[in-house]
């Protein structure tokens, strides 16, 4: 009986500890990253580039481009990858229409955007997000940070919650088998 107990056990807590881990959780500077990444991607004059670029732009460093990489995919609430899936970009920025001259750091009309020769077509992204916009998506991750760590001190209630109930089975089992 107590074997079987331990085996149950075992096999209780292995499920619990499968439970998938919040993406925020995975290590100490995610929410920094992520919310670096929210400031860069928000403000910069291009609104995609490849991880490399991005790397560089937030981290100083291409070299990490396969970090942010993992970052921008692990964080689909914020942020998309092209159909090739080459380069990042942030979701809310892609909703505004592709029509601000990176040059000229001004939105453009369409008949402007289309009466452009295809190689200045090239300087043309989408606006910048204003610094209400970045306030609320960084707002949204830190909710999102706080809400895992809740569910992983949530877990372990859950944990205490089961051994009270093993325990208390156990007990009437191991009470009603000495009653006999």
């Amino acid at each position: 009986m107590i074997q079987q107990f331990k085996i149950s056990w075992n096999v209780l807590i292995k499920i619990i500890n499968c439970m998938p881990k919040s993406p925020y959780l995975l290590n100490e500077n995610r929410l920094a990253d992520v919310v670096a990444a929210i400031q860069v991607m928000g403000t910069y004059k291009f609104y995609k580039l490849t991880f490399a670029g991005w790397s560089d732009r937030i981290y100083g460093d291409e070299s990490k481009a396969d970090y942010w990489k993992i970052i921008f995919l692990e964080h689909p609430e914020f942020f998309r990858l092209d159909e090739k899936k080459e380069k990042a970009s942030l979701v809310w920025r892609r909703q505004h229409p592709k029509r601000y001259n990176v040059d000229l750091e001004k939105l453009i009309t369409r008949e402007e955007f289309i009466a452009m020769p295809n190689d200045d077509k090239a300087r043309v992204s989408r606006l910048p997000l204003t610094a209400e916009t970045i306030q609320s998506l960084i707002a949204t991750a830190i909710d999102m940070h706080s809400r895992a760590l809740q569910f992983e001190q949530d877990k372990r209630w859950l944990i205490n919650l089961v051994i009270s109930g093993v325990g208390g089975l156990l007990g009437a089992i191991i009470g009603g088998v000495l009653k006999k």
